[in-house]
């Protein structure tokens, strides 16, 4: 069989929002303009499967996504098992919530197998905590936010808009310059990424904040609306060296982009050490786990005997 793979454009967003809207999930990745920005670092190709949204990345090998919008799973599925049949590989599917995979082993009893990864769990949090920053816990954060206030009495927010992107673009090569200039790697790949949002957050549909500190931009955000009631906060960049940026910034953008969404999506911490404790400090109400699917090989040959 042949499933016609396309590589994912700007022009497909339509087309891709329409089979998330189906069945929204709260899945950092799976939104358009994620799939987008990272797909100069990341090989993403995507074809419409039984009619159900799939996609398929070369990274660390071949692998699929579960499907979205999916109107029949088990059709979706088993012509995703016997193209990977065909083409000679194992089967496999990435980012797998545990929601999700309830959903395969009720289709395939036994037939498949899951191992999650703690650093693709995404940090979910309550809209109203970040944004009161309200009891014992939160207190440190709330420190942060008033000296910040204190130290910059000239401090503002605004929307990012047409007027100020540039503002932020310059601020994002500052940043880079003081945390990863020359060093290329992951930060190097992270601020590309953030750059091409901030050049693309109209056609993206991504809203974002800024925090000044008198005329100057220390910090900004961009995300969007991930799934009903959740959102995904993408990208937030501040200056280390202004005192209580990142507390403030985090808190301003929840209380001015976030207003009806029940919980906070800060994605994962891609295993970094610092990061986990930056974000565990937060007080996450959850974490989503995602994890790989893989095919039980004695569970595969029982259940094509049934």
């Amino acid at each position: 069989m042949r499933i016609p793979w396309k590589e994912l454009e700007l022009s497909d967003r339509a087309l891709i929002e329409r089979y998330y809207d189906r069945e929204p999930v709260r899945n950092c990745e799976f939104t358009f303009a994620n799939n987008y920005l990272w797909k100069p670092f990341y090989p993403i190709y995507f074809a419409v499967v039984a009619d159900s949204l799939v996609f398929e990345s070369g990274e660390a090998g071949m692998s699929v996504s579960f499907p979205q919008g999916v109107t029949d799973l088990k059709k979706t599925v088993d012509l995703l098992t016997a193209w990977f049949e065909q083409v000679g590989r194992p089967f496999k599917m990435h980012l797998v919530s545990p929601s999700q995979f309830e959903q395969l082993e009720a289709a395939y009893p036994g037939r498949f197998q899951i191992e999650y990864d703690r650093d693709f769990a995404d940090y979910v949090y309550e809209r109203e905590k970040l944004k009161n920053l309200s009891g014992k816990s939160m207190h440190g954060k709330k420190n942060h936010c008033n000296k910040f206030k204190k130290q910059n009495p000239d401090w503002s927010y605004e929307s990012i808009t047409s007027e100020n992107v540039d503002e932020c673009l310059q601020m994002a090569r500052e940043w880079w310059i003081k945390n990863d200039f020359g060093e290329g790697g992951e930060k190097e790949e992270e601020i590309a990424v953030t750059k091409r949002a901030l050049e693309n957050m109209e056609n993206l549909g991504l809203v974002g904040g800024l925090l000044r500190a008198g005329k100057r931009v220390v910090a900004f955000a961009i995300g969007e609306p991930c799934g009903k009631d959740m959102f995904v906060v993408h990208f937030e960049k501040a200056f280390s060296d202004v005192e209580g940026a990142y507390s403030m910034i985090n808190q301003q953008f929840v209380e001015h982009v976030m207003e009806g969404y029940t919980y906070v999506n800060r994605e994962d911490d891609a295993g970094s050490e610092g990061l986990r404790k930056a974000k565990l400090s937060y007080r996450p109400v959850f974490l989503m786990e995602k994890g790989l699917v893989t095919e039980k090989k004695m569970e595969r040959k029982k259940y094509e005997r049934n």
